[in-house]
């Protein structure tokens, strides 16, 4: 990875040790540099949280916006800019609590920009509360007795709101992050990318999940690819999360139909 796509000024990070945010930024960074990305024309946007703080160590242009509102900027700077290569780094409380609406309402937009969740099943910063994609049964700050709410399926979420590529993956298997964010962020029409990743500080400790190593090995055994899901029953599959691609499909939104119209 390109040294100079880093503000190493602003090094060490913040982030607590073990937690699995620097791998997905990282994996990120591998993308933009394999894709051969002009860093003069990537524009990084985030809001509040763990996750939201990754921008500020890179090199792009970035913008550090409110709690949740990460998307409606991105959306803004790719309408004034087309040319632009604009990803959003969100976490999964940013993204899909106070930030649901608009995650929903982009995707349905079908808004030419990528959004990259570090998915760590809980709010990481501000003490570890529970989020909307906090497994059942999780133990967090705000469910001692344990998570009694079913969780959102992102993917699913994304792809129902009209995502036209939406795809899972995790940081033990780097390689397959990286693929799936090049394509993610090479797709014409709105993207996004749930990357899981551990925070041993708050939902593993909290959860009995051993420390950051053994959490990032333990994804191994509970992320299943796609392509192996198909083949298991349900019952082999309880309890696990199934990565990789889910949708890619061609634009739908108004530069599709812009572009149908002239064609009429």
């Amino acid at each position: 990875m390109r040294s100079d796509f880093l503000r190493l000024e602003r090094l060490p990070d913040i982030w607590c040790p073990g937690c699995g945010n620097g791998v997905a930024l990282r994996a990120l960074l591998e993308a933009i540099e394999q894709l051969g990305l002009d860093p003069d024309k990537v524009v990084l946007v985030s809001g509040i949280g763990c996750s939201s703080r990754a921008p500020a160590y890179t090199a792009f242009d970035n913008v550090h916006t409110l709690h949740g509102r990460a998307i409606p900027v991105a959306t803004g700077i790719k309408l004034a800019n087309p040319k632009l290569t604009v990803i959003v780094i969100t976490g999964d409380g940013d993204s899909s609590a106070i930030g649901g609406n608009h995650l929903i309402h982009a995707a349905r937009r079908d808004v030419d920009i990528t959004v990259v969740v570090f998915n760590n099943y809980n709010y990481g910063m501000t003490g570890g509360q529970a989020s909307p994609l906090t497994p059942s049964s999780s133990i967090t700050t705000t469910t001692p007795s344990g998570n009694l709410d079913r969780p959102f399926d992102l993917v699913n979420l994304a792809a129902g709101a009209g995502a036209t590529y939406v795809a899972r993956s995790g940081i033990y298997f780097t390689k397959h992050l990286v693929d799936h964010l090049k394509k993610a962020i090479t797709h014409e029409g709105f993207s996004l990318v749930d990357t899981i990743v551990q925070c041993p500080t708050y939902y593993g400790r909290f959860n009995k999940r051993g420390d950051a190593a053994q959490m990032l090995v333990s994804q191994k055994d509970w992320l299943v690819l796609k392509s192996v899901a198909e083949k298991k029953t349900p019952e082999q599959l309880a309890g696990k999360v199934i990565i990789g691609e889910f949708v890619n499909i061609g634009r739908h939104g108004p530069a599709a139909a812009s572009t149908m119209k002239e064609q009429a």
